[in-house]
């Protein structure tokens, strides 16, 4: 299940940005920077957790995801980009991976088991040195 993010619950400010733009770089900010407060949004309950327990540098202890995106010349792409990466850690935080259960051996996986190691150990033994 997918969980979308409402633009509107996201702030973005243009800073200059340090990658491409040739002299233009120098004068206009066309990087841009998104902010978006998980307590705030409307994401559900167990996103919110899962977000909050990431061990994630862009993270603040207050709990916003701070994202900078300058790879684009303009601003409005640096702004889908920004808000493309927050999707992908909103949704790589929504998907609860299920629980796994432990299972016994069947048991003819154990006689596989043992009648390989039977078989290498054979194959070990006949490696001595040859008597005349």
């Amino acid at each position: 299940m997918t969980v979308a993010i409402d633009p509107a619950e996201v702030e973005f400010s243009a800073v200059r940005a340090q990658g491409p733009g040739g002299q233009n770089v120098n004068k206009v900010s066309n990087a841009v920077q998104a902010r978006f407060d998980i307590e705030a949004s409307s994401l559900p309950p167990y996103v919110k957790a899962r977000l909050r327990a990431l061990r994630d540098g862009r993270i603040t202890d207050a709990g916003v995801i701070v994202l900078k995106a300058q790879n684009a010349r303009s601003l409005e792409r640096n702004r889908e980009d920004a808000l493309a990466r927050l999707q992908a850690l909103v949704d790589a935080a929504s998907v609860v991976v299920p629980v796994r259960r432990a299972t016994r051996p069947t048991l003819g996986s154990q006689r596989r088991r043992l009648e390989g190691k039977t078989r290498a150990g054979q194959v070990k033994a006949l490696r001595g040195k040859v008597r005349d």
